[in-house]
């Protein structure tokens, strides 16, 4: 019987090199389209905002970064209570950060420094300091209602009127930067002044 002996030739130094260039490249190229992939659906879920001034203290801090949930409003309504990140309605180009108090439909009174949804008085330990100011407003269909926790400190809807819910950007998760700071947001729950 014949022996088959396929003659094996030990790869030359030039082909071992081009051989390891076209893996370094392959697997560069592959990194390089995960990365892609996966920042454009982040993206899509997700985005990140700088708090810009006092407006929304106690509950957040100027500087502070935060993780905001783009789809949250996609398959869901907000909620009183909710922070939310919009596009301001006076300016479009900057992005405003606020908790929704009243929904569509309600009446908000703000008097003697206490808050009132449909006749009844949220309760609000989120709150820097009481509204020094007053006035009565009803909530619009799609639009919201949305005041800072630094009440008096803050360009909101008492200020320059209702939010339309096209602006919304998403819902505010978590503070992720500075580290010391993270922390998930507390959407504190004023579901009790529904009618």
């Amino acid at each position: 019987m014949e022996e088959l002996n396929p003659e094996i030739t030990p790869a030359t130094s030039a082909e071992r090199k081009s051989s390891s260039w076209s893996q370094v490249l392959r697997d560069a190229i592959e990194t390089i389209l995960l990365a892609v992939v996966l920042f454009v659906v982040i993206n899509a879920v997700s985005a990140r905002v700088r708090v810009d001034g006092f407006s929304m203290r106690p509950t957040l801090e100027n500087g502070e970064y935060v993780l905001v949930y783009k789809l949250a409003y996609r398959f869901n309504d907000p909620q009183r209570g909710d922070i939310v990140v919009f596009r301001f309605p006076l300016d479009p180009t900057q992005d405003l950060i606020k908790r929704v108090i009243g929904l569509p439909g309600d009446v908000v009174q703000v008097e003697n420094g206490v808050v009132s949804v449909n006749d009844r008085m949220i309760n609000e330990p989120y709150i820097a300091a009481s509204p020094d100011y007053a006035g009565t407003w009803v909530v619009p269909p799609d639009q919201l209602f949305v005041l800072g926790d630094n009440r008096n400190d803050s360009s909101d809807s008492h200020a320059w009127g209702m939010l339309p819910m096209n602006n919304m950007i998403g819902k505010a998760i978590l503070v992720y930067w500075p580290p010391p700071d993270w922390n998930l947001i507390d959407h504190t729950n004023v579901v009790s002044a529904a009618p």
